[in-house]
């Protein structure tokens, strides 16, 4: 939990002026703590991925939000906390690509879909992904 916050406090800073929605943190933490359990319990992952997606696809499309996610998902501090995790590599293909270009959703959602990074691009990712 320790690191959750130190990162947390480090991304959600204000963005031109808007603040990181109170309803953003819980989602992030409900996937950093299902990414690190051990044992991984892959559909509480998905599903909780498909909760945050979800989410940033729909009242939580914010500037702030999405560069909140983005900080939280590309932070040296936890990359290790699930590049360290036995997850398959569809599950690491999305958690990486919510560190990406996330942050562009909103100020330039054209540079966000040529990556495959719009909430809805990762959110169809992250609907099929296999919790076996």
């Amino acid at each position: 939990m320790k690191d959750f916050e130190a990162v947390w406090s480090s991304v959600a800073r204000l963005r031109a002026g808007e603040a990181a929605l109170p309803d953003l943190k819980p989602k992030l933490l409900r996937v950093h703590n299902d990414a690190i359990a051990i044992p991984v319990n892959l559909a509480a992952l998905k599903s909780s991925l498909v909760k945050l997606l979800e989410y940033l696809s729909t009242e939580g499309r914010t500037n702030a939000n999405c560069w909140a996610t983005d900080l939280f998902f590309s932070s040296d501090q936890l990359e290790h906390c699930w590049s360290d995790q036995d997850l398959p590599e569809d599950f690491h293909g999305v958690l990486a690509k919510m560190g990406e270009a996330l942050h562009d959703t909103v100020s330039s959602p054209h540079v966000a879909k040529n990556f495959g990074c719009l909430p809805e691009q990762l959110l169809e990712e992250a609907e099929h992904l296999e919790a076996k």
